[in-house]
This record gives C-alpha cells, sequence and structure tokens, in this order.
C-alpha cells in the first residue's frame, strides 16, 4: 500500500514539475511577444492623428492587404483567430503554423490602424497557439502533450492582453468545450498566464482596470436583485444578436460573386460611410468609449446613444466579413459596456456605471459560453464589490443566449434546458437543438403520424359518404 502511495506520488511530482518548467517557458516566451504586438499596436493608433485626413479613409485599402497577406501567407490566420484556435485544438491537436504569428501581428495592426471594429484579443491566442505548437515541434511532443502546451500557449495570450492573469487562464481552458473546464490543463495555464502577464508588465506594458468601489453596497438589495436578474435576460438577447449577425454577414458577403479583394475594398468603404454618417466612435477598439460608460460620473457618456451597441455589432461583423484581421471580444466589451449603460439609463439611472460593468463581462459570457471567466474578471477588472451580482448576471445571461457562440468550433458538453435535447460532442454551428428529451420527441412524433393517418381515414369515410 505504502508503495502504491509512493509510486503515485512521485509520478505526480515529475509531472507537475515538467508542466511548472514548461509553462513558465511558453509564459515568459508569449508575454514578449505579446508585450512587441502591444507596443506596435500603440505605435500604430498614435500615428493615426498625424495622417492629413481622416485616417478610416484609408480603411478599404488596409483591408484589401489584410486579405491579400493572409490567402498569402497564412491563410489560418483568417478572422478573429480566437475561432481557428479552437478549431486547431479540436481537430488537428493544436498544430499551427509559426507563420501566423507574423501575419497576424501585421494584419491587425493594419486593420485597427485604420478604424477597422475588431479586438487585439484575437492575436493573443494564435500567437500562444501557434508558439507553442513551434515549441512541441522542437521538443517533439506527442499529440496530446502538444494539445495540452497549446491551451496553455491560448491562456497565456489572453492573460497577456487583458491585464488578466486569472480569468485569462480560466477563459483559455473554459472556452474549448461548453459545459466543461479540463482541469488536467488548469495548474499550466495558471502559471503560463502568470508568466506572460508578467512579463508583459516587466516589459513596460500598462493595463487599464476600472475602479468601481464607489458602489460598495454589499447588503441585500432586493430591488437591484431584481434589475440584475432582468439586465441578465437582456444581455442574453444582446449576444444573440451578435452571434447571428456577425455570422449571417459574413456568410453572406462569402457568397456575393465577386473576388474577395474587391469585397474587401467595398466592405470597407461601406463601414467608411456608416463611419461618416454615425460617427467615428464605432471604429477600432473604442477603448475611450467603454472608459466613458464605466466612469461613475454619467456626465462622462451622456452622449453615449442608446442603439450605440447595434452599431458597434454593424461595424464589426461588416469589418470581419470583409476580411478585417482582429479579434471579436474587444467587440464584446464594448457592446456589453454600452448595452449596459443603455439598460442602467432606463431602469436604474443611479447605478449606470455598474450596469455597465454587468454588460461588459455579461455579454462575454454568454456570446462565449465562459461564465466563471467573466465572473473572475469583473473581480480583477472592477474589484470582488460587484462580483456577487456580476456572477448572477452572468450565468443568465449565459443561458438566455441557448447553444449558440461566437465561436462555432466549440464543442457541446451540456445542454441549457432540461427542457430541451441536444446532441452532445458536436460543434455548436452543426448542433440541432429540438424540444423535449428523446421519449418526449418520439412520442410527439407518433402522435403526429397518428394524427396523419386519422386525417387520411376521415377522408377515405367522408369519400365513402358520397
Amino acid at each position: 500500500m505504502i508503495k502504491e502511495h509512493i509510486t503515485e506520488q512521485t509520478a505526480i511530482f515529475f509531472s507537475v514539475s515538467k508542466w511548472v518548467i514548461l509553462s513558465s517557458i511558453v509564459g515568459i516566451m508569449i508575454g514578449a511577444i505579446m508585450t512587441l504586438f502591444l507596443k506596435l499596436l500603440q505605435i500604430a493608433e498614435n500615428s493615426q492623428g498625424s495622417i492629413p485626413f481622416s485616417y478610416y479613409y484609408l480603411l478599404p485599402f488596409a483591408l484589401l492587404l489584410t486579405v491579400w497577406a493572409v490567402r498569402t501567407f497564412a491563410p489560418n490566420a483568417e478572422g478573429h483567430g480566437t475561432e481557428k484556435v479552437i478549431e486547431a485544438v479540436h481537430k488537428k491537436y493544436g498544430k499551427s503554423d509559426i507563420s501566423i504569428i507574423p501575419v497576424k501581428l501585421f494584419a491587425t495592426i493594419l486593420t485597427i490602424f485604420a478604424g477597422g471594429s475588431v479586438g487585439k484579443e484575437g492575436p493573443g491566442a494564435q500567437i500562444g497557439a501557434g508558439a507553442s505548437s513551434w515549441l512541441s515541434d522542437i521538443l517533439k511532443f506527442n499529440n496530446r502533450d502538444r494539445k495540452k502546451l497549446v491551451i496553455c500557449g491560448i491562456s497565456a495570450g489572453f492573460a497577456a492582453v487583458f491585464g488578466t492573469p486569472i480569468a485569462g487562464a480560466i477563459f483559455g481552458v473554459e472556452v474549448l468545450v461548453i459545459g466543461v473546464i479540463m482541469y488536467d490543463v488548469l495548474l499550466p495555464s495558471f502559471i503560463a498566464g502568470f508568466a506572460a502577464f508578467t512579463t508583459a508588465q516587466f516589459l513596460g506594458i500598462d493595463y487599464t482596470y476600472y475602479d468601481l468601489r464607489f458602489y460598495q453596497s454589499v447588503t441585500l438589495d432586493l430591488p437591484l436583485i431584481a434589475q440584475v436578474a432582468g439586465a441578465g435576460l437582456f444581455f442574453g438577447f444582446v449576444s444573440v444578436i451578435i452571434i447571428i449577425a456577425v455570422s449571417w454577414i459574413g456568410k453572406s458577403i462569402k457568397k456575393i460573386p465577386y473576388h474577395p479583394y474587391f469585397k474587401a475594398f467595398m466592405g470597407g468603404v461601406i463601414i467608411v460611410i456608416l463611419a461618416l454618417i454615425f460617427g467615428e466612435q464605432y471604429l477600432g477598439l473604442g477603448l475611450d468609449t467603454i472608459k466613458d460608460t464605466l466612469n461613475p460620473d454619467s456626465s462622462f457618456s451622456e452622449d453615449i446613444p442608446w442603439y450605440a451597441f447595434l452599431l458597434k455589432t454593424l461595424f464589426t461583423s461588416l469589418t470581419l466579413g470583409a476580411g478585417g484581421s482582429g479579434g471579436i471580444i474587444t467587440p464584446l466589451f464594448y457592446i456589453g459596456a454600452t448595452s449596459g449603460h443603455a439598460f442602467g439609463v432606463l431602469f436604474s439611472p443611479d447605478h449606470i456605471a455598474l450596469f455597465a460593468a454587468l454588460g461588459f463581462v455579461s455579454v462575454l459570457a454568454a456570446a462565449t459560453n465562459a461564465p466563471i471567466a467573466a465572473t473572475i474578471m469583473t473581480v480583477e477588472l472592477f474589484g470582488i464589490e460587484i462580483a456577487h451580482y456580476a456572477a448572477l448576471s452572468a450565468v443568465i445571461s449565459f443561458l438566455i443566449s441557448g447553444h449558440r457562440s461566437v465561436f462555432p468550433s466549440q464543442i457541446l458538453a451540456m445542454r441549457k434546458s432540461e427542457m430541451l435535447t441536444v446532441k452532445m460532442g458536436e460543434e455548436v454551428e452543426k448542433t440541432q437543438v429540438n424540444l423535449g428529451d428523446k421519449e418526449t420527441n418520439k412520442i410527439i412524433k407518433l402522435r403526429k403520424k397518428l394524427q396523419a393517418r386519422r386525417k387520411k381515414l376521415n377522408a377515405r369515410l367522408h369519400k365513402n359518404d358520397d
């Protein structure tokens, strides 16, 4: 008995030691690469004002160049990045081409510089996956270890981009399979996330955190709890709008029978026209607008229209559909914060910033099916004071969004209602949802057959009577 315990503990010790070392190396490497990306992105954004005309006039040409670069050098760098990484983990054991890293860096910086409505986390996921896969090739890892190391890389990429090491690590293991957290990768993902975050900070990256300690009431406030529950429902429906819009616009643009370069250019032209009509605040990352919605002083956000989240959804869908490169999570933050702002203005004028913060994390939870990571992000970004409300809102919105996702390659491992039947283990995009369980569906089908036969029999009887 003692010998078995010693053998078990020794094996676990060596396994833990192995992954502590590997995940630390991956985290430091990805933290350094992400620092380069974030600094280049900052330089690009600061250069927008030096152009003698409105910077977003360059968007049609930037999208055309982005599509050319991706199609020519790294086709897997297409789109918002995270989706391709999830697909690679499930179908290729995380195998990614190292060429994705420079192409994704260039394409994303170019898209955001010219005003494309995308985020910066997509490159984080793909850079993390590409670097981890490359290291796996060098170390001649088997498929299982490669997949594990790539998941660590994804977590490190998210942690370094957003400055949330715990939420980034959880997101990397929660976003792959809906309803399952991969506990065997949890420790190395945490270590990789912390290593990447610490490395980026050491190399000079400053992260933005939002102090919501002005709202410190943690007593039982039933009216506010009811409002938060209602907000969760609202954010769930907002997430459904995003998922449908991004998917439908992307597929519709692909069906247009013209060359991708032409579609990219014309997509950019349409976005420029929309910017001239509705304003520049829906272009790029939109971090200033997010910051205004989260400001306790409501005067900072009084000019934000209630429909801002709908316009941001349109701008993001068009940018990605036309071939822009970048992530989708930063736009989700914008859409969540502005939809929460609209909800607060309408239903809770005393807590507008609170509902903007709840929207920030709840739309993320619902659109990506990652409620735990979203709740932890609340603590890291906004403080512990609103975590209980964020957990309630995030879980409700996660359930309301149904079996959908902005990442169609996610694998489904749970159903969100016992009244529904879904096939487990399939990609979200291919999942068929039916009302009731299997036995209920059989009864319904049998009942329909009996009704059809009864109609035929009645028709024959009427015919004989005539």
